[in-house]
């Protein structure tokens, strides 16, 4: 099962949009496991079994877990994801981008070593340097999630300058959103990142991308609206988001309590993502 179907089995498992970040801050570890040696661990276990049934992704940011020599740590939260929660999609937030070997050596990491049925890319080096990525669809994987309209305030140095070609005038998001519409997706299952706090630009991507998912953080600690994000970038069916939020998740609190503030939390953002029949 590729990407793509998995992401519709998701959809349809969790009747929800949610996505949430696992981004395990050694600084911000809840109290009862703060110092611990397998804090890591335990924390995103917790946070996972906690919000599974309200989410349709989880999606852990590998530098938090390579900063802190915690790879290890990951392949087993993957794989505890994978076996105990398969109707959750698993996304690789790695924002990898290079050319040749190396890119197939990223694409090595993510589906095999984590497992991941999608893995978010960097499209700036072109074609070729995703090309790898799309051969590695057994095991579900296979699935390239790329950067587009990112949520933070310094995208607008490069994302949004104009460039012409002879459709006229569109900034470069806008030329990366149709390049994986129209090319990358007949290579292999794509998506597009469009940041939940420019919901004008999240709807000129879904009107040059109808059928591509889009992964869109900035929901919760960034300041984006869910019910926002689901009004300017839902696709025909009502569904073709996963709208992250990570911080205002898994930091609900740093009490005995961090589990269940977490899936309060969760269920507070799923009210507004929830999938409504077309």
């Amino acid at each position: 099962m590729g990407f793509h179907a998995q992401l519709e089995r998701s959809w349809a498992a969790s009747s929800s949009m949610l996505c949430v970040g696992l981004d395990p801050d050694p600084a911000r570890m809840p109290s009862p496991l703060d110092g611990t040696p397998d804090a890591i661990e335990r924390f995103c276990r917790a946070i996972v079994d906690a919000t599974a049934d309200l989410v349709c992704a989880f999606k852990p940011q590998i530098a938090y877990f390579a900063s802190q020599r915690e790879e290890a740590a990951l392949e087993r939260i993957c794989s505890y994801i994978r076996e105990t929660y398969p109707d959750v999609t698993l996304i690789l937030d790695a924002k990898r981008g290079d050319i040749g070997s190396t890119a197939e050596h990223y694409a090595r990491e993510a589906f095999g070593r984590y497992g991941a049925h999608a893995v978010t890319v960097n499209p700036y080096l072109g074609t070729d340097s995703v090309e790898p990525f799309f051969q590695h669809t057994g095991n579900g994987g296979g699935g390239v999630i790329a950067l587009c309209r990112t949520s933070n305030p310094g995208g607008d140095d490069f994302q949004s300058l104009v460039t012409a070609d002879e459709n006229g005038h569109k900034p470069i998001y806008l030329h990366v959103a149709e390049r994986v519409a129209n090319e990358w997706s007949q290579l292999g299952d794509c998506g597009l990142v469009v940041g939940a706090t420019y919901p004008e630009e999240l709807a000129e991507v879904r009107a040059v991308a109808p059928g591509i998912p889009f992964l869109v953080p900035g929901v919760g600690a960034q300041g984006g609206d869910a019910a926002t994000v689901v009004q300017h970038g839902s696709n025909a069916a009502r569904n073709g988001l996963m709208v992250s939020s990570s911080r205002a998740v898994l930091y609900a609190s740093s009490g005995d309590d961090f589990a269940e503030a977490a899936r309060a939390e969760a269920q507070r953002t799923a009210a507004s993502l929830a999938i409504s029949p077309v």
